[in-house]
């Protein structure tokens, strides 16, 4: 499958759909989620064409892999949720409701974010 770039996420990366930016350098753009689930909920996407953990993790250079990872850990310092705590999350195809065909994990805090897993669909 061929990565799609009408894709929201492309387009906020092209500057063509704004955005609220947190944090952006070479390899990432982190911004705040416009429809948030905790009063912290910031998105991290890579700057390159990944569809998915699988892609990106096959495809992005060490560069771009270790780019990313830190600029997760920078927006949670900037964030100021390091100390109690944050959650990230990144899904991955249809059973896990991945809605945007372009690789991104979420940064989730502000509150105590309860158990791990919601309940599964009906």
């Amino acid at each position: 499958m061929a990565y799609d770039t009408n894709n929201i996420f492309a387009k906020i990366l092209r500057g063509e759909i704004p955005c609220k930016k947190v944090h952006e350098d070479e390899f990432a753009l982190a911004f705040h989620d416009i429809n948030p689930q905790a009063p912290i909920h910031v998105l991290v996407i890579p700057k390159g064409p990944y569809e998915s953990m699988a892609d990106f993790s096959a495809k992005a250079t060490e560069a771009e892999i270790a780019g990313f990872i830190r600029a997760v850990g920078t927006v949670g310092r900037q964030l100021g949720i390091e100390t109690n705590g944050y959650r990230i999350l990144a899904n991955h195809g249809h059973d896990s409701r991945q809605e945007v065909p372009h690789f991104h994990i979420h940064v989730f805090g502000g509150r105590d974010l309860g158990s791990m897993l919601g309940k599964p669909r009906a």
